[in-house]
């Protein structure tokens, strides 16, 4: 039997693009995410959130957020909403989990973090 081991060589940044409203896609992108910061501990997670995806970062509403929070105190991973979609919501800065920051649009944000290299995973079913 064979075992095979794998090294990371380099750290990667990997962008995650989460836009759906299910709760099961906001559980799976927090185990990828808690996983993969665990398993490569020198590389940069950020997971962008926008359309649908609004629920996951709302302290009354969100079924991750217990370890969305303790995941955002890690260094290495951002959690972030686009203002568009707060602003579509009716939604404020108070009603986030702490830790999420916003920026002024998701979809921007997913591309300059491409430009600069970073891997990109859209979460969904």
């Amino acid at each position: 039997m064979a075992l095979a081991v794998y090294a990371q060589e380099k750290p990667v940044k990997i962008v995650f693009d989460v836009t759906s409203s299910d709760n099961a896609v906001h559980k799976s992108t927090i185990r990828h995410v808690k996983a993969m910061s665990n398993a490569y501990p020198d590389s940069k997670f950020e997971v962008v959130m926008y359309s649908g995806a609004m629920e996951m970062v709302l302290k009354d509403k969100s079924v991750v957020a217990e370890d969305l929070a303790m995941l955002a105190k890690k260094d290495n991973i951002d959690f972030v909403i686009c203002e568009g979609t707060m602003k579509r919501h009716k939604t404020d800065a108070s009603q986030l989990i702490e830790g999420v920051r916003s920026v002024p649009d998701g979809i921007l944000e997913i591309v300059n973090k491409q430009k600069e290299g970073w891997g990109y995973i859209k979460e969904g079913k």
